[in-house]
């Protein structure tokens, strides 16, 4: 998942606006708050590109030669794609 700055920039705001209007967290510093969300996102967005590229790389070595886009493909890329998402937890 490619999410672009701006993007993600969007998605913090959005987000943070609906934990303050909802009451669900009081922010003593909103600027903070947006600085913390924007973070988590970046962070979200990098390890779920990191499986990805890890899932996509496994694949790739089988020596079966699956070619991407194939049913075979996506069955070993969901497989391998939970597998290293479950291992990071």
């Amino acid at each position: 998942m490619i999410l672009s700055d701006d993007r993600q920039s969007h998605l913090a705001h959005l987000v943070t606006d609906k934990v303050w209007g909802d009451d669900i967290a009081d922010f003593s510093d909103d600027d903070q708050a947006l600085k913390a969300t924007k973070q988590a996102i970046m962070l979200f967005v990098k390890e779920v590109s990191d499986i990805d590229k890890h899932a996509r790389d496994k694949v790739a070595t089988l020596k079966r030669n699956v070619m991407e886009g194939t049913t075979e493909w996506e069955i070993m890329y969901r497989k391998y794609y939970e597998e290293e998402k479950n291992r990071r937890g």
